[in-house]
């Protein structure tokens, strides 16, 4: 049995549509799981009850944790080490191997590119719980108590992924005419994960015992454009004028002074100040993966 814990977000519907290839077998758990394949076992539980999580590990070999959880801080900081301790003792406990999708807040401002290798320096609140929670799974590896991995994305793009700033801000904007709408600058260049890749190397790497015990950066194509020659690219398959407006920080201040999601972000426009590279060299060498190149991951998003 392979479960993913926090189905129904993009990329855990994209790991569930790839793991068949590996197993025959597997569970989706969330509060309210909804299947992808058809032939997934859905499982209801909250993660941050210790004894639902326990129930839904129970007989899993391979545990995979996805879970979004609302973009605000005060929660991030009472929830996430919670779940993660949660997940991680029901893991122990049932002799599973873990898996979690990381994001990259907790290396914080990056000269350079940012490797698997890159220390934690987190400059956010929100860097801070990330770190947190990633050293938790690290020393349990340390200590030999638990096989597990991190699979580590960049920022998101790719088809239906709602959420993501390309898709919202550039895509949705330019389709219906209007202005691309980039963060602080236009010129840094900035690596996109592609979210079908992402849950396609997640899948992967579980189902390659020789990957644990380590982290990973998935995949990513490693000719980092910027954010104009991305934009550019969106609006020449959409037979559009590559408008952009530049929103400077203290525009996005202001809006978030309105608006508690936009307040949320303000502390992460640092990612958007200057060169935000991504590599994915360890993952390449070490796999045959076709990954998808920026224009045709542009294409499928806009089509989709």
């Amino acid at each position: 049995m392979q479960t993913i814990l926090g189905s129904g977000g993009t990329i855990a519907n994209h790991l569930a549509t790839a793991l068949p290839a590996f197993t025959n077998n597997t569970r989706l758990v969330s509060r309210n799981p909804k299947p992808v394949t058809g032939k997934e076992e859905l499982y209801t539980a909250d993660l941050v009850s210790a004894d639902q999580v326990m129930k839904a590990v129970k007989g899993s070999e391979i545990v995979y944790l996805t879970v979004g959880i609302q973009y605000n801080l005060k929660i991030w900081q009472q929830n996430w080490p919670l779940i993660m301790q949660n997940v991680i003792s029901a893991c122990k406990e049932n002799g599973a191997k873990l898996v979690f999708f990381d994001n990259v807040y907790m290396y914080g401002r990056v000269v350079g590119s940012m490797t698997e290798e890159t220390p934690f320096n987190p400059c956010s609140r929100k860097g801070e719980v990330r770190a947190k929670i990633a050293r938790m799974i690290l020393d349990e590896i340390s200590k030999g108590t638990l096989t597990a991995l991190i699979a580590r994305a960049a920022d998101f793009y790719g088809p239906g992924t709602l959420n993501s700033f390309m898709n919202m801000m550039v895509f949705e904007n330019l389709k219906k005419g209007k202005s691309a709408q980039l963060l602080i600058g236009k010129n840094f260049k900035h690596s996109l994960t592609y979210t079908p890749d992402a849950g396609k190397a997640t899948a992967l790497l579980g189902n390659t015992p020789s990957a644990f015990n380590q982290t990973w950066h998935l995949p990513a194509d490693m000719d980092v454009l910027t954010g104009e020659q991305l934009v550019k690219i969106a609006a020449e398959i959409l037979h559009a004028k590559p408008k952009i407006t530049v929103l400077p920080k203290f525009a996005v201040q202001m809006a978030g002074l309105f608006n508690p999601m936009i307040k949320e972000t303000v502390e992460m426009l640092y990612q958007n100040d200057s060169d935000y590279i991504f590599d994915s060299g360890k993952f390449d060498k070490a796999f045959t993966f076709n990954k998808i190149k920026y224009a045709e991951g542009i294409r499928n998003s806009i089509n989709f």
